[in-house]
């Protein structure tokens, strides 16, 4: 599958696989800046993307994100079809953390993946009652029980 992007500076590198039967494509900070008020970092990618329609984006962070003092503001970030803009990551500072000596990315680390989806088209019916099933309305942890 084809998708377009766009460099929006430079200084952009293109979203790669790193290795072959990767599922998320690496992406790279340009630029970021750091909110030490409102705690957190955001680093910016330069690339803007064109997810087909039928499909999302979802940015995931990168497993080496654990040696970092930063955790991914909304854990999972999902871009819609419709979206052109550049692509960002926002982190919150973990609560230990502090300023200065913050783990951060440095512009030109890989600070996140893109993995790219297709969805389906969902159609609610509302229903009196719904099948049974054996887990039934259990939840919170209920099958490690």
């Amino acid at each position: 599958m084809q998708v377009k992007f766009k460099k929006l500076t430079p200084k952009a590198k293109v979203p790669s696989y790193a290795n072959p039967g990767d599922a998320g494509m690496d992406l790279f900070a340009v630029t970021h800046k750091i909110d030490t008020r409102h705690h957190f970092a955001e680093y910016h990618t330069g690339i803007a993307i064109e997810i087909p329609e039928g499909h999302v984006g979802l940015i995931f962070p990168r497993s080496s994100n654990s040696k970092k003092d930063l955790m991914l503001a909304n854990s999972v970030g999902v871009i819609d079809s419709g979206y052109r803009g550049e692509i960002k990551l926002r982190f919150k500072f973990k609560e230990e953390a502090h300023w200065p000596s913050l783990k951060r990315y440095a512009d030109g680390d890989r600070v996140g993946q893109l993995v790219i989806m297709p969805i389906p088209y969902i159609e609610l019916l509302e229903v009196e009652n719904l099948s049974s099933s054996e887990r039934g309305e259990e939840g919170f942890g209920s099958t490690g029980k």
